[in-house]
């Protein structure tokens, strides 16, 4: 076991500790919103496992999830749809959904108000707690999430459950569109769940921690090419990257059908970036959402990568940090 500290004002680092089970014990200072690693009182954080064979099972294929919905314990089903710069997922949901499927509003619920954090910062951890629970997510009960097949937003669901103890998350594989079976407009009243978040299950990155990190390891940029090399910017108000970053668009994760490659396919694509097992990487996007989707990528490898919540959209806020271009 080994402690991680945490420097006062900053977020937490990315740690790695090897083995079969890796077990992150973090004591810090804890914000407003309840996470470590900033100016506030100390708050003793718990330790939390990080298995070896995350990469088996982080995802789930439609015909698993209709076995064991007709289960005697089926999973708790969270449907998060959600387009960057898209039309609300609510009435999509409302149109039609999962059985036993409960919505989860993105901006609401797996984002803090946009702000100096960037643009979908981490909610406050009170209020994400409380929308996990009114979506009857249990501390040791299966969670199964997903969206409208891109994996952007079901993996920010899964990277935030996972960042706060939820041991037994996973993400439909090819989301909405590889589900064969029935949909309904009814609505689920689930009972109350117990999930209490406690952060720090998963490695987090701030912005100082992310450019140290394109210095000594791997920073990969999960956007589109374009946007990584400056050529346009069609959300933030600058364009370009963070110093030393690699591009890595999130699009090359996926087959045509919006399932996730196999694993060997990803590794042998993260090998070429530089991200393999035993190498610090770490991942950013716009605003913390689709790079998400590439971190999960990566646990499908056997990477364990840090991910920058704030990402580019935190980062070009302030003048004063570097931008490259090209």
């Amino acid at each position: 076991m080994r402690a991680v500290g945490v420097r006062p004002g900053g977020a937490a680092r990315a740690v790695r500790v090897y083995g079969c089970v890796r077990w992150v014990v973090i004591v810090a200072l804890s914000d407003e919103n309840g996470y470590p690693g900033r100016e506030g009182i100390p708050v003793p954080h718990l330790t939390f496992p990080v298995r070896q064979n995350a990469r088996m099972t982080a995802l789930i294929t439609a015909k698993d999830l209709q076995t064991e919905l007709t289960g005697d314990a089926p999973p708790t089903l969270l449907d998060v749809r959600y387009e960057v710069g898209g039309p609300p997922g609510r009435p999509a949901y409302d149109a039609g959904h999962l059985p036993g499927a409960v919505y989860i509003d993105l901006d609401a619920d797996l984002a803090g108000p946009p702000g100096a954090g960037g643009r979908h910062p981490l909610p406050h951890l009170a209020e994400f707690g409380a929308a996990m629970r009114r979506a009857g997510v249990r501390a040791r009960h299966p969670v199964v999430v997903y969206d409208g097949g891109q994996g952007w937003a079901a993996a920010r669901a899964w990277w935030l459950l996972r960042y706060t103890g939820h041991p037994a998350v996973r993400v439909l594989d090819g989301g909405l569109a590889a589900w064969t079976g029935p949909l309904t407009t009814r609505a689920p009243t689930p009972s109350p769940g117990d999930f209490a978040p406690e952060p720090g299950g998963l490695p987090l990155l701030d912005a100082a921690g992310a450019v140290a990190l394109a210095g000594r390891g791997v920073l990969l940029d999960a956007r589109s090419a374009e946007r990584y090399r400056g050529e346009v910017e069609p959300i933030d108000p600058v364009a370009g990257h963070i110093p030393g970053a690699v591009s890595a668009p999130t699009g090359d994760n996926l087959n045509a059908d919006g399932t996730f490659r196999p694993p060997r396919e990803l590794a042998e694509r993260f090998a070429s970036l530089g991200a393999v097992p035993g190498t610090e990487v770490g991942v950013y996007c716009g605003s913390g959402v689709s790079a998400a989707q590439q971190v999960l990528a990566l646990t499908l490898t056997g990477v364990e990568a840090a991910l920058y919540v704030g990402s580019w959209s935190q980062w070009c806020a302030d003048p004063s940090r570097p931008v490259a271009r090209a």
